[in-house]
């Protein structure tokens, strides 16, 4: 069985590295290299990071800094951020990345799920879903750039881009990023049960407690934010990173 696994990751925005809460108002914590060298120190075992850009029309991906990135990390790097192609995909692996992130761009053409897998393998595609909740509590499918709803719930999306491809999917609740307040376990549990490919929680943890509850509902991995860069909530920047939250 594999070992569960706790991912620092990192959002990048106009070359910083910032943090949000809800995916809204991002607030400066350092230099992206600077905190990656700190994560070598901590011997972690794999690191995400995801560009969230500017907002800006046709932003392009910033490859020197993730050259740059890639230069500095000893541990398998995964980046997310403005990938709708394969040749965009085959410059990041070419720069040292053993994973990518699609969002958008897969929503849009489910088929580039296959076409990743095809050309990398299904080990190298993460399928990343954003999701928030109607007004009546309804988990929805988070569709940067379109209006309206998304067709497909959380989990009919995540198992399609199974079917087409997908090796792991990152699973982000908006309502619960940079809250301290603990994961969604219970979309967690319906999404564990509903995929056949690893689960990586993101979104609310704040504690050791909340990741041993994702662990428990059986999430691979729990991907966190606010808990390795800030001392606590509240609090100033500390990168840090614990081994004990760790579990075999």
């Amino acid at each position: 069985m594999l070992r569960k696994r706790v991912i620092p990751t990192l959002l990048v925005q106009d070359g910083s590295l910032v943090k949000t809460r809800h995916f809204k108002s991002p607030v400066y914590v350092g230099d992206p290299c600077n905190t990656a060298r700190i994560f070598n120190e901590f011997e972690v075992d794999e690191l995400i990071v995801l560009d969230i850009g500017t907002g800006q029309v046709e932003e392009p991906i910033n490859y020197r800094l993730l050259e740059e990135l890639a230069s500095e990390c000893f541990m398998p790097l995964g980046y997310g951020g403005r990938i709708t192609n394969i040749d965009q995909a085959a410059r990041i692996f070419d720069l040292g990345y053993e994973k990518v992130s699609v969002n958008t761009a897969a929503l849009e053409n489910p088929e580039l799920i296959s076409d990743l897998a095809r050309k990398f393998g299904t080990q190298a595609v993460v399928i990343s879903i954003d999701v928030n909740k109607d007004l009546f509590g309804h988990p929805q499918v988070r569709w940067k750039g379109h209006r309206g709803k998304y067709q497909q719930t959380p989990i009919e999306w995540a198992s399609k881009a199974c079917e087409l491809g997908a090796g792991e999917i990152l699973f982000t609740s908006v309502e619960r990023e940079g809250s301290w307040q603990g994961l969604d376990l219970e979309l967690l549990r319906s999404l564990v049960a509903n995929v056949s490919v690893p689960v990586i929680a993101h979104g609310g943890a704040g504690s050791n407690a909340h990741i041993q509850q994702a662990f428990d509902l059986g999430v691979d991995a729990v991907a966190l934010g606010s808990m390795v860069v800030f001392q606590k909530q509240g609090s100033g920047v500390l990168v840090h990173y614990e081994g004990n939250l760790l579990h075999d």
